[in-house]
């Protein structure tokens, strides 16, 4: 009777959706096998298990609750006797490759939820304004126009740089030698390197390419084009010369390769997001959250004009990484030229994301920043939340010289840099990433808008054009001090 009933339930079993971009990829026939992600149902819940855990222990727990997903995936996997599975216990989704007819099966388990495809993504890179500047530094030692404008060297005037902070960043890799990034290379002791929880290749076959200079599975740091070190620049930069590009040069940062000259996928977006709740060593073993980053710069997007066509593909990773306790700041795109609800791509979409603007050195909004509302997931949802100066940007760039580049892709690094010299000044506010956003919102400075979206005027704060206005971090550390002395902690 048992057996009767449990067969009978089955066969009622509704099989679970399966993009249909995928079925493209299957082609005539469905038997070309593609990648493509299994998402399984009961996912732990991240909000739940962090509970009213703080600082550290808000992210030991979450990852717990994450990680146990593990065994059930890998057991997922041996039912269904697939041999080559990557587990993502990050989003409690496994990663195979086959063909139709196996992707139809696997949709009919009853412990599936959606399978999804794994395209290639392209980020939309920024505008190189001046090319490479090879042995041109500043004539004098000086913080860049970026740094004085959102306050962060006011706070280098008190002696805050950064220290105690970890700055990690997702991108197309990291000239780890160069000069303005590597005495804050948390893999560098000064005399050796460790790259061991410091970096990982999200980069590991060749199905999107060769990999550019630094091929696959790179055991260092390494840049296949020169956005990533660009970016890491303005977070960290100091030659301990005439170069300061960073905010917050005392800090120490990590970092992932989550695209092959340019080109990702879910899979590489989230094997690096992965990695960085739980750091592992260089064969992807062992992860130790003991060793994740305060905060997280995301300089790219999905979008959907190049077959990112699921706005939620990602979600549940950067979710669970706010939920753990990581500050994920995202740019929100350079598409501002196509008008209002042009902020549509994955991570920049995301309520749990920080997503940043593009101001100019003048204050004055860049007009190809991308705009709100968000109405590709039907949500209305207002972005950016703030601004930050990306618009004619000088960082570091590889091997070892400087460039300007714009794009909110320069915005979202000062963001993150700024926030990293909130934490540094105030150490309860590390693991605390509402905290820290709330803090850079309310001080935010309001700037001169013409332009209104979604039904938000331009006089009004917030908006979808600048978010709550343009960061200054030395009145968001002013703001903190207040409320510290006055016993208030978030």
């Amino acid at each position: 009777m048992l057996f009767a009933l449990i067969t009978a339930m089955a066969s009622t079993h509704t099989a679970a959706p399966i993009d249909p971009a995928l079925f493209a990829q299957f082609g005539p026939g469905q038997i070309a096998p593609a990648q493509f992600l299994v998402v399984l149902k009961d996912a732990a819940n991240a909000t739940a298990a962090r509970g009213s855990a703080a600082g550290d222990a808000r992210l030991t727990q979450v990852f717990n609750a994450l990680h146990a997903q593990d065994q059930n995936l890998q057991r997922f996997a041996t039912r269904h006797d697939i041999q080559l599975a990557e587990r993502f216990w990050l989003v409690n989704s496994l990663l195979v490759t086959g063909d139709g007819a196996m992707a139809q099966r696997l949709a009919a388990d009853p412990e599936v939820s959606v399978i999804k495809a794994n395209p290639t993504l392209h980020f939309n890179a920024p505008t190189i304004e001046f090319g490479s500047e090879q042995n041109a530094p500043s004539a004098v030692r000086a913080a860049t126009p970026g740094q004085v404008l959102t306050g962060a060297t006011q706070l280098w005037a008190l002696g805050i740089k950064g220290a105690g902070v970890v700055i990690a960043g997702e991108d197309t890799g990291y000239a780890w030698q160069h000069s303005a990034l590597k005495s804050s290379y948390r893999g560098w002791n000064g005399v050796s390197a460790d790259h061991n929880y410091n970096w990982f290749d999200g980069v590991n076959d060749t199905t999107l390419g060769t990999g550019g200079v630094c091929g696959v599975n790179s055991v260092q740091p390494c840049d296949d084009g020169s956005h990533g070190s660009h970016t890491m620049g303005t977070m960290v930069g100091d030659d301990g010369a005439a170069e300061q590009t960073g905010a917050a040069p005392e800090a120490k940062w990590i970092g992932c390769r989550n695209m092959n000259q340019g080109d990702g996928r879910p899979s590489t977006y989230l094997r690096c997001m992965q990695w960085m709740l739980a750091p592992t060593d260089l064969t992807g073993a062992n992860p130790d959250p003991s060793k994740a980053p305060h905060v997280i710069n995301n300089s790219w997007g999905c979008p959907p004009s190049e077959t990112c066509t699921v706005p939620e593909v990602l979600q549940d990773g950067v979710a669970n990484l706010r939920a753990a306790g990581i500050l994920f700041v995202a740019a929100a795109g350079n598409s501002g030229g196509g008008g209002c609800g042009t902020v549509s791509d994955p991570p920049a979409i995301y309520a749990e994301t920080f997503t940043v603007g593009n101001i100019t050195l003048q204050s004055a909004m860049n007009s190809s920043s991308s705009r709100g509302p968000v109405t590709v997931d039907g949500s209305n949802r207002r972005k950016p939340d703030v601004s930050g100066p990306g618009t004619s940007i000088r960082s570091s760039v590889p091997p070892n010289s400087y460039a300007s580049f714009s794009g909110t892709s320069m915005a979202s690094p000062h963001v993150a840099g700024a926030a990293a010299l909130l934490m540094s000044a105030f150490p309860y506010l590390k693991r605390n990433p509402e905290a820290v956003q709330d803090l850079l919102q309310r001080t935010a400075v309001p700037i001169t808008l013409s332009l209104s979206c979604g039904g938000i005027g331009s006089a009004t704060w917030p908006n979808n054009i600048a978010g709550y206005g343009r960061i200054d971090v030395y009145a968001a550390y002013q703001a903190a001090q207040i409320e510290f002395r006055n016993g208030f902690e978030f």
